[in-house]
């Protein structure tokens, strides 16, 4: 190879290496997110007032408790994504790190959706507000989605002794609660109800996949 060809492979290195950005600070941010929206979950949870009964005032505030608990076990759920997929990776570029705000946009909307969701269950809004919540669930999983599907089609992000099918699984995963996702917001437009049951099932069992199948193991 000539000096010319040399030197336009190491210019060619160096591009592409400006293009890459490390890991650090898209975990940290990451993680900074979801613990700032868990917070702010558990912050929304009333508090009954001075000289009212305690437990009666408690389970009058069930959609408050609901909505917390779906909120959370879907946070966790897509941490638990996120932790797996950054995993695999070994660095970052321009578009994974753009795709990795948006779906932190999403999961930020979380509590504003909680709230909403739960003020309204009882009322003439309850489809609206079932809905809305759905959707913003819905967005956040296609973020997560999208980022997955990113890192399995660009072995460039990827450590070097993954095998292609551990990231392709998990995008797989990720695509049927998708489509679960998308059923409930069509049924909690009919029926709010069995839609909180498809929201339940869907962050619980994403959670609780791993128990269930180290208890077929034995």
């Amino acid at each position: 190879m000539d000096s010319k060809s040399e030197q336009a492979t190491s210019t060619r290195g160096v591009e592409d290496a400006a293009d890459f950005h490390p890991l650090d600070r898209f975990n940290a941010f990451s993680d900074g997110v979801f613990a700032i929206v868990i917070t702010l979950l558990v912050l929304e949870l009333p508090v009954p007032p001075a000289g009212v009964p305690v437990l009666p005032a408690l389970a009058e505030s069930w959609p408050d408790f609901l909505g917390y608990a779906i909120s959370f076990a879907f946070v966790g759920g897509i941490w638990l994504s996120h932790a797996g997929l950054t995993k695999y990776l070994k660095r970052g570029d321009a578009l994974s790190f753009r795709l990795n705000l948006v779906l932190l946009l999403f999961v930020s909307l979380l509590p504003f959706s909680t709230h909403l969701m739960v003020a309204h269950m009882e009322g003439e809004g309850a489809r609206e507000a079932v809905a809305v919540y759905g959707v913003n669930l819905l967005l956040a999983s296609g973020m997560m989605t999208a980022l997955l599907y990113y890192a399995a089609h660009d072995r460039y992000l990827v450590v070097d002794d993954v095998d292609d099918d551990k990231v392709n699984r998990a995008y797989h995963r990720r695509r049927v609660y998708l489509l679960l996702g998308a059923l409930a917001i069509i049924v909690g437009l009919i029926i709010p109800v069995i839609a909180l049951g498809f929201y339940i099932a869907l962050t619980f069992g994403f959670i609780l996949q791993p128990l269930l199948g180290l208890r077929r193991r034995h």
